[in-house]
């Protein structure tokens, strides 16, 4: 699991929750340095394990958060997710993680999800951008915004474990999801909820954008 500074701690953390309970799993946290990383909401996670001394990995995961603008151009990451992913046996990610997997190259030609505010920008990396909460194509299997995480994970620890297990941990969690005001979700919300939620985020999806651009050209470049 890559941490890095301005993640979004949910997308970390909710899929951490379950995949810490898979049967006969080691879950690493991944860093450049061993010092504690600040996410988005100022909380720090310490990381377990150096880039340059993680191991080849059966799982390699990516979250999203504000803080991947910055990852995506940055050449010691991008290399060390191809390392990964060229041997990983599942390449994942959850919310605009996928823009920094697609960055690497990872996702050229496959179908993938995001978080819906930047779902579009796939495209500019080679993927198929997809509409679902879990996207499994192949196995690249990513997930839409933040609290898709859990269901990403659920849904991968069936693909590790088989339903049983998947099932078992969703029991453990008492993963029933109830939202009290509707589902979060662009499909079930009224044009000026989501009018004023893409407003508040108009700077960051400016930088978003300019960095996926940049990111693309650069894979144009590469070939």
């Amino acid at each position: 699991m890559l941490l890095y500074p301005g993640l979004t701690q949910l997308d970390l953390t909710g899929p951490y929750e379950v995949f810490r309970r898979i049967s006969d799993a080691e879950v690493l946290l991944v860093w450049k340095t061993l010092d504690a990383v600040v996410s988005d909401g100022g909380m720090a996670i310490v990381p377990g394990v150096r880039m340059a001394e993680c191991p080849r990995c059966e799982v390699l995961f990516v979250p999203g958060g504000p803080g991947q603008v910055d990852w995506m151009l940055d050449e010691e990451v991008m290399e060390w997710l191809r390392v990964q992913g060229r041997e990983a046996q599942w390449v994942t990610s959850v919310c605009t993680g996928s823009l920094l997997l697609g960055a690497a190259g990872l996702l050229r030609g496959y179908r993938a999800a995001c978080h819906w505010m930047s779902r579009d920008q796939l495209a500019l990396l080679g993927a198929t951008p997809v509409a679902e909460r879990v996207v499994v194509d192949g196995n690249r299997v990513t997930g839409g915004g933040v609290t898709a995480g859990i269901d990403f994970a659920l849904r991968l620890a069936g693909e590790l474990r088989g339903e049983d297990e998947a099932r078992g941990i969703g029991l453990q969690l008492e993963y029933d999801p109830m939202p009290p005001y509707g589902p979060g979700s662009p499909e079930g919300s009224e044009l000026g909820l989501i009018t004023g939620v893409k407003q508040k985020a108009k700077g960051m999806m400016a930088r978003r954008r300019e960095a996926t651009e940049r990111a693309a050209e650069r894979l144009r470049g590469e070939g």
